[in-house]
């Protein structure tokens, strides 16, 4: 499994504090769980590929509890 270096996961962690910024301003910030699902991908230093997947297998499990409900 590929990992980030420290560098490109500072980067990161920069760019996601600018865009968390963004996001307030048009008055729409990201929630709790979402800060610590980016945290941790930064803390453990996820590839970008392995970061997109989990975000897709979230959003899939989303769309099939709204569908089930």
């Amino acid at each position: 499994m590929d990992l980030l270096t420290e560098t490109e996961a500072e980067k990161g962690r920069e760019r996601r504090l600018v865009a968390m910024h963004l996001q307030a301003i048009e008055d729409n910030p990201l929630d709790a769980a979402d800060i610590e699902m980016f945290e941790m991908f930064e803390r453990e230093r996820w590839s970008h590929e392995r970061r997109l997947a989990h975000i897709l297998e979230r959003a899939a499990k989303a769309r099939f509890v709204s569908a089930a409900e």
